[in-house]
């Protein structure tokens, strides 16, 4: 019997999966998939490391646990004779005390749930999904991974707002998000190179969720996102920075409620609300129309003025990594967030960056410019593994 362990990340309407085989130094992925419209009438699509694949509609009405019963059944098909003996969860919030991977216990689940406030759209089907892990593998560890644990060191500045005190007492900080992937990152970078590891570094994880974060010697000293995911630079349907007097404007003079107000900065701004036509990235570089150009244009120039403000935070920049959906595969985004800056010592080469080499910067350039695919999902299955003991990773086992 072998043993595996499986990642999970619940949405509102959805389960992501992965399941990995376990050796002393490397986790193998042996499957992916998802379930969609969870809640309703779901679809199954997934497929396995050998190539195996299966898409089908699932029978009636699913909550998270029936989903992901439906996952177990098409693994036990799959891997035969295979126990998952750890299941990873992406956490959205751990809010102020947790800085690590927690193995998931009675108390600290019920703990978990205190976080909700601080992110309701993500947080309860998040812990939705660990609920369902409990029920459908009894005998497995559950780990609770946090987008915000890689932030938690930040210096009292880079966490804080101009608020009394006791507001930062309380919990209202800036808390940072996509911390996973910017964990893998940093371990993948200090795989390839020590050297650019131990330095100054700004990563920009731009996807339909985007974000910067400055890390020195590997550690996140500042992040674009503060107390939620709405701050920053702007999404694929959300707003990134915004006066708060726009919020106070809404309420008083438009009537807005809440629920309304939240509606429309995340699911209706962004590069969506902005362009009038989609949150797809790929689409709006394939328009000709004038709100999708003024879009993208937007988003780089926020973009610019962020990496600008994070050099600033680090004392100067070493090296800048692309990743996530856009960064990975868009070279215009990433053509136009680095032209003109060789005043910050950035030099692209136009080459290899429309080719998308790894390393895109031109030979004379100081600042070494990077494009790296991130795994958030394998970074949820190192830790939990790690938590278990089953895992000793060496340097450079992600180059």
């Amino acid at each position: 019997m072998s043993d595996i362990i499986l990642t999970i990340n619940a949405g509102s309407s959805s389960i992501k999966f992965s399941a990995f085989s376990i050796a002393p130094e490397h986790l193998g992925l042996l499957a992916l998939g998802h379930v969609e419209g969870v809640g309703g009438k779901c679809f199954f699509s997934a497929r396995t490391a050998g190539g195996a694949k299966a898409e089908h509609d699932l029978d009636g009405a699913f909550d998270h646990k029936r989903a992901l019963a439906a996952v177990l059944d098409w693994l036990e098909k799959e891997e035969a004779g295979a126990r998952v003996i750890g299941v990873g969860h992406r956490v959205v919030h751990g809010g102020p005390d947790y800085a690590a991977p927690l193995r998931v216990d009675a108390g600290s689940f019920r703990h978990l749930h205190d976080f909700e406030p601080l992110a309701p759209l993500h947080q309860p089907y998040n812990l939705a999904g660990i609920d369902a892990a409990l029920h459908a593998f009894p005998e497995a560890a559950q780990v609770a991974c946090f987008d915000t644990a890689f932030h938690r060191a930040h210096p009292f500045i880079a966490d804080t707002f101009a608020l009394p005190r006791r507001y930062y007492d309380e919990g209202v900080r800036r808390y940072g998000f996509h911390g996973l992937s910017y964990e893998f990152i940093s371990r993948r970078l200090r795989g390839l190179s020590p050297q650019l590891a131990d330095s100054r570094v700004i990563v920009a994880h731009l996807g339909n969720g985007a974000s910067l974060c400055a890390m020195k010697e590997g550690r996140s000293i500042a992040s674009t996102m503060g107390f939620t995911a709405l701050d920053g630079l702007p999404m694929g349907t959300r707003c990134g920075q915004l006066d708060p007097g726009v919020v106070l404007y809404l309420m008083a003079e438009k009537k807005m409620s809440a629920e309304e107000i939240s509606d429309l900065l995340y699911k209706d701004a962004g590069l969506k609300g902005m362009s009038g036509l989609t949150n797809d990235m790929r689409l709006l570089e394939k328009s000709n129309d004038k709100a999708a150009m003024d879009a993208i244009d937007y988003f780089v120039s926020r973009l610019r003025r962020e990496i600008g403000g994070l050099a600033a935070a680090l004392g100067g920049l070493d090296c800048l990594i692309f990743t996530g959906g856009i960064g990975e595969n868009s070279w215009r985004i990433r053509d136009a967030a680095t032209s003109d800056m060789e005043w910050m010592g950035i030099e692209l080469d136009p080459i290899a960056n429309g080719r998308g080499d790894r390393i895109i910067s031109d030979e004379g350039s100081r600042v070494t410019v990077m494009v790296l695919e991130t795994d958030e999902e394998r970074m949820i299955a190192e830790h939990t593994a790690e938590i278990l003991g089953l895992l000793h990773l060496s340097e450079g086992a992600l180059a």
